[in-house]
């Protein structure tokens, strides 16, 4: 099934890894609402939490997400959700970024986040297995390379190519370098958009990254 970019997205930007079932249903209403609110579709996942928890998650064009940046979207997303009825049951919505160690779901995803390690499980066995971790190295046309270091035998492919179609999920690893990362590229955001830094800054918690704003859902 081939998808159309949404809101003059290029095929560069389009999620490739996509939701199945209920929390398809859900991206397909919410992504056109977060669009037009100059936002991009990360996830959606329906989790047991809480009895049943819709998680949605979201970012600006440039990778960033606050607090009030959820809770915009949160507020013109439940209305929708709640019209439309897309999950069977009483839920919760959640609403938050990414967070550090974000999924990735787009090929540049995949560039912008070069030199960092991630968690790949395809959907097929290639090279002989389905599950690979390594340093992201970037993408040649819709794949991504990835310089693998989990292998275990000299024969074994070291650097590998990755069609992102074709993948169950991905998902960056936490470390210290992608912390740093994250809290350099949020600081170079916030300045760019006018707003002051705080203090203490670079000292945040990280959790303050991926702060969700929850809401309860249809019950």
């Amino acid at each position: 099934m081939t998808n159309e970019p949404a809101n003059g997205e290029t095929a560069h930007d389009e999620r490739i890894i996509r939701e199945t079932g209920a929390a398809a249903r859900v991206a397909h209403i919410v992504e056109p609402v977060l669009a037009d609110l100059g936002f991009r579709l990360v996830r959606v996942k329906i989790t047991a939490q809480n009895g049943c928890t819709v998680q949605i998650m979201a970012e600006r064009p440039d990778g960033t997400m606050n607090v009030e940046d959820c809770e915009e979207c949160s507020k013109a997303i439940s209305p929708v959700l709640d019209v439309e009825d897309p999950v069977d049951r009483a839920y919760y919505l959640e609403m938050s970024s990414p967070g550090i160690d974000r999924p990735l779901v787009r090929l540049s995803d995949f560039s912008r986040w070069a030199g960092h390690v991630a968690k790949i499980d395809m959907e097929e066995l290639i090279y002989g297995r389905k599950k690979f971790r390594g340093i992201v190295l970037g993408i040649e046309g819709d794949k991504a390379r990835l310089e693998r270091d989990d292998v275990k035998q000299e024969s074994e492919e070291r650097v590998v190519l990755l069609p992102v179609a074709d993948m169950a999920e991905a998902r960056l690893v936490l470390t210290d370098a992608l912390i740093e990362e994250t809290l350099k590229r949020a600081k170079a955001a916030d300045k760019a958009a006018g707003r002051a830094a705080a203090q203490d800054g670079l000292e945040m918690d990280v959790d303050a990254l991926e702060e969700p704003i929850q809401r309860k859902g249809r019950r």
